[in-house]
């Protein structure tokens, strides 16, 4: 029976339509309800009045804010890890595959049906945790969290609760210069292992929701970070550098459009030189680091005005979400107590003990991790804008290294990756792994420029066809016959003809027109096809300009 009920769910996927009734159709059992009013699963009927916060009130309120309040702010982030299978079972995982094709009677929750730890997911969290300079626990267990919701089959999630298997650690991070720069370390609460619930397809007319299962049992790490960012800012740079971490790690793609690394924001505000924090507000819905930002900062602007009209018991401890539409928080359903989740120990698997030869070898695995890269270009003497471009793609950074490695000039590396390189890449819509040009190739176009066989102009165009095309530089050079002219008696052949030819130009510029130099001297460079030393032909023009020579 529990066969055929499996190898049908996987075509019909389970629906949810809103009369408290079963029925069964084709061997599925569906589970329909009634509602009075059209709802999505995560809404509840009874919410707290609304208060209405107008826009011009909310911008009048920023100064105030700044001067009399201070926000507190912690995030929980859950990554989704990229382990070949569940965290319970042998299912796949594939991002966008059809309804219910990875489920197996343990992702379905079925009775009987036993989970089995995926030692990977172990391995991927001793990597997070050393890399967020957590303590590891070398005996930690795992834990049933208690509650209902329609895409959670078993009725629990197996998480981890007293005795995660990281914690207190810290993340140092530096803030772009747009945003006033400097350095940042936010501490690191926890860091625990947990399965992921299953989805739900909300209907476009909210009539009934359909459940999909393939996510469900997908192993997640959840970070808990201690309340200490205190602007939207701080809050979104500190989850891209989360995003950074994992990226560089290889343990999640960190990609926030697919839900692999997803951000619950908890903000409380709280009169400055108060210690005692606020009433804690939890925005869910965000899937961007400008939407954690503005978030926030709606967040701390609703609850700064509350409190100033003296309605601060108006802010509870709820749930809210962020509409990225209308740009503001809004009621989703009160928060749950730890009391809620009536934890207790998964008597299904075993504890975790880790042994300090095993954490040692994943130790001395671990790739030059973001924080440390930075710390290396900065001592490499480039700016802290370069170093932040550079280090935020793992990519980015690796072919950089590549470039320095192959001879490069560290300064002039930086300026073609992030000028040219990025350019095109943004408008071809690409990674630079997706380029032709490889770093070998393009430390050799800069030793070329360096040296004089080519001129910076002929390097863009080499640099053009290279990034599309691929080759060498060295044969292009040859094939295309670029090689920089500098001998001084060619080029003054070239500029005597110019002049020679413009005789009206030359009138005006030794009649004070002296801005004429670089239309001589474009003029040179067309006839010399580009090929001329800009240095040397602007020395003997200056020269013969001035009558010297």
């Amino acid at each position: 029976m529990a066969s055929t009920l499996f190898r049908t769910i996987q075509i019909h996927p389970f629906l949810l339509y809103p009369t408290a009734l079963f029925s069964r159709r084709n061997g599925v059992l569906y589970c329909t309800m009634k509602s009075s009013q059209t709802q999505t699963a995560t809404q509840e009927k009874q919410q707290p009045p609304k208060v209405k916060v107008p826009q011009h009130a909310l911008k009048k309120t920023v100064d105030k804010i700044t001067r009399d309040y201070e926000a507190i702010i912690g995030i929980e982030t859950h990554v989704q890890l990229s382990t070949l299978t569940k965290a319970f079972c042998s299912c796949p995982y594939n991002y966008g595959s059809q309804p219910n094709t990875s489920i197996c009677p343990i992702c379905m929750g079925l009775p009987g049906a036993l989970p089995v730890l995926n030692s990977k997911v172990i391995e991927f969290a001793v990597k997070l945790g050393l890399a967020l300079n957590c303590k590891l626990s070398l005996n930690s267990k795992f834990d049933r969290k208690q509650y209902f919701y329609p895409d959670l089959p078993k009725g629990y999630q197996i998480s981890q609760f007293d005795i995660p298997i990281a914690t207190g650690g810290y993340v140092d991070l530096d803030l772009p210069l747009e945003f006033g720069g400097g350095h940042r370390k936010f501490g690191i609460t926890r860091v625990h292992i947990e399965e992921d619930a299953g989805k739900l397809l909300h209907s476009g007319n909210g009539d009934y929701s359909q459940v999909d299962l393939n996510r469900a049992g997908v192993p997640l790490l959840e970070i808990v970070s201690e309340p200490d960012m205190r602007t939207g800012i701080e809050a979104a740079e500190y989850a891209a550098e989360l995003q950074r971490v994992v990226r560089y790690l290889g343990i999640s793609n960190g990609n926030m459009q697919e839900g692999s690394l997803r951000c619950d924001v908890n903000v409380s505000i709280r009169p400055v030189g108060q210690s005692e924090f606020g009433t804690k507000v939890e925005i869910k819905n965000l899937n961007s680091f400008s939407s954690i930002n503005r978030a926030i900062d709606f967040e701390i602007s609703r609850q700064a005005l509350l409190h100033s009209q003296g309605q601060s018991d108006q802010i509870v401890q709820e749930t809210r979400l962020w509409e990225e539409g209308a740009q503001k928080t809004v009621t989703m359903r009160k928060k749950e107590g730890l009391s809620d989740y009536r934890y207790f120990p998964e008597p299904d698997l075993p504890e975790v003990i880790l042994t300090p030869e095993y954490v040692d070898s994943i130790s001395n695995s671990l790739p030059e991790l973001p924080e440390a890269k930075r710390r290396r270009y900065e001592k490499m003497g480039l700016s802290m804008q370069d170093v932040l471009f550079l280090a935020n793609d793992m990519n980015v950074a690796e072919y950089f290294d590549a470039t320095l490695s192959s001879g490069a000039d560290i300064k002039l590396a930086a300026n073609w990756i992030m000028g040219d390189i990025a350019a095109y890449m943004k408008n071809e819509k690409l990674s630079i792994n997706d380029i032709k040009l490889t770093p070998q190739e393009l430390a050799e176009l800069i030793a070329s420029i360096k040296s004089g066989t080519i001129s910076g102009k002929i390097g863009k165009e080499i640099l053009s066809e290279l990034l599309a095309k691929g080759g060498t530089v060295k044969g292009l050079i040859e094939e295309k016959d670029l090689i920089q002219i500098a001998d001084p008696v060619e080029i003054g052949k070239m500029i005597d003809k110019v002049i020679s030819e413009n005789p009206k130009q030359l009138e005006q510029y030794r009649g004070g027109k002296t801005k004429l130099q670089g239309f001589f001297a474009g003029q040179v460079m067309k006839l010399s096809k580009g090929k001329a030393n800009p240095g040397l032909l602007n020395k003997i023009l200056l020269e013969k300009l001035n009558g010297q020579s």
